[in-house]
């Protein structure tokens, strides 16, 4: 940030005048600088440590266990549904944000955590072609998101970074673990964005299971009445098949 000052034109007293304010000039250089400094202290203290950047699908619970992740939002008519549904079946997910949304609803962001559930990095932009853009675009994409949530979160941190339609590159897997952020993927596609019928979206998930732990739903990007109702009757079933519900490994 620039500094502006006003230039004195008095000319008498010049020797006290000036040296009064080299030595006031010097204490506020300094202090500006030690401020920086202890800032950049607290800063570098305050980044989580690194975590291990491969893509992540299995479940941090032992045992027969999913993960359910919610990605796209928050939006504000279907995330308080998503989370009402989730809350009546005791179940814990992952909600996987865009960083302008999150910015814009930070009550639901607060009441996602406040739940208990997880937060994840899922970019500015949504950019499905983004691994195929510069390390420079990766990096705005993915750090100004993260810093978006956390900020509206007011406290927790971001866990995960799940890149838009799975575009990871190496790169981006360093970036995210290095900012205390598990790439995570997905092995159970819900096809709900495609807004397919209620009924299809259950079919497609109970055949899909048998692929892996970890679920993909959402909350955002459109009419997720679907998802909703999917969920409602999905996870009563899951529970009567013996699942229970974790996060994914960090």
């Amino acid at each position: 940030m620039a500094r502006h000052g006003r230039r004195s034109g008095i000319i008498g007293g010049a020797a006290v005048a000036v040296a009064s304010l080299g030595v006031a000039g010097y204490l506020t250089f300094g202090q500006s600088s030690a401020t920086s400094e202890a800032h950049a202290d607290t800063t570098e203290q305050a980044r989580p440590a690194p975590v291990d950047p491969s893509i992540v699908h299995a479940s941090d619970r032992p045992g027969k266990s999913l993960n359910i992740t919610i990605d796209d939002g928050p939006d504000p008519v279907w995330t308080p549904k998503v989370l009402a549904t989730l809350k009546k079946y005791d179940v814990k997910a992952t909600f996987c944000m865009i960083g302008p949304q999150a910015a814009a609803h930070p009550d639901l962001v607060k009441q996602v955590a406040a739940a208990g559930h997880q937060l994840c990095d899922h970019t500015i932009s949504h950019n499905t072609g983004m691994d195929h853009r510069p390390e420079t675009y990766q990096s705005q994409q993915i750090v100004d998101a993260q810093q978006m949530i956390e900020k509206a979160a007011g406290g927790p941190r971001v866990d995960y970074y799940r890149a838009p339609g799975g575009a990871f590159t190496p790169y981006s897997r360093k970036l995210a673990a290095e900012h205390g952020m598990r790439p995570l993927g997905w092995n159970v596609d819900s096809k709900d964005f495609e807004r397919p019928g209620t009924d299809a979206i259950v079919r497609t998930v109970r055949r899909e299971l048998r692929n892996g732990p970890t679920v993909l739903f959402h909350d955002g990007g459109g009419d997720r009445s679907q998802t909703v109702a999917a969920l409602d009757r999905l996870l009563p079933w899951m529970k009567q098949q013996g699942y229970g519900f974790g996060f994914p490994k960090r």
